[in-house]
């Protein structure tokens, strides 16, 4: 399976932007698929996850302003970033979790200038 994860670029605060993470080589249907994100010098840490029933669960940081959602017939994972502020200014990555296996994607840089 491979995670292709786009959509980032650079945006100012306030704006908006959707990233997408396709899944290729198996559905990921059965999956939680998450968005986690890194900024330099910093650890990665998670944002939000959608389950293979579509529950979402957000980080406090981003609630309010990030959806997170799914297409199953595109076989991708969406996230919609609003209200976009400079600290949220990161590498975004994709992650597949199965019960027994969990795979990365290679990640999108997101810069939010104030």
């Amino acid at each position: 399976v491979q995670l292709q994860a786009s959509g980032g670029g650079l945006v100012q605060a306030g704006g908006s932007l959707r990233l997408s993470c396709a899944a290729s080589g198996t559905s990921i249907s059965s999956a939680d698929m998450g968005w986690y994100r890194q900024a330099p010098g910093d650890q990665r840490e998670w944002v939000a996850v959608i389950t293979s029933r579509s529950n979402t669960h957000y980080a406090d940081f981003v609630k309010g302003r990030f959806t997170i959602s799914r297409d199953s017939a595109k076989n991708t994972v969406y996230l919609q970033m609003n209200s976009l502020k400079p600290e949220d200014t990161a590498v975004y990555y994709c992650n597949a979790q199965w019960v027994l296996s969990s795979k990365w994607g290679q990640g999108t840089l997101v810069t939010v200038s104030s």
